[in-house]
């Protein structure tokens, strides 16, 4: 019976790391695309991308949980930047 929750909890670890990891990524990028290209996209500022994404990075360190209120939200956060602002900025900044 032990061995069904050590799995449960490798699981949980694995997949708390692996969301924390994309939300630093998205952080990361939003940090290092020009301001301009926000603008240009229709999106939110960048300084508005960075403070969601800083919440969302600063509660999943805080509170380390997937299923938890502010869990789900820096996900849906980090989610929403990386398949919907950042292919919009990639499209602006492309050389």
């Amino acid at each position: 019976m032990s061995s069904i929750f050590a799995f449960q909890d490798m699981v949980t670890s694995v997949s708390v790391l692996a969301l924390l990891a994309l939300k630093l990524w998205a952080f990361v990028d939003a940090l290092l695309r020009p301001a301009e290209a926000y603008v240009a996209t229709g999106k939110l500022t960048k300084p508005a991308w960075l403070l969601i994404l800083g919440l969302a990075v600063g509660a999943a360190l805080v509170f380390p949980s997937v299923f938890g209120l502010l869990g789900i939200l820096g996900i849906v956060a980090a989610l929403v930047y990386v398949l919907d602002v950042r292919p919009a900025l990639v499209s602006v900044t492309r050389r």
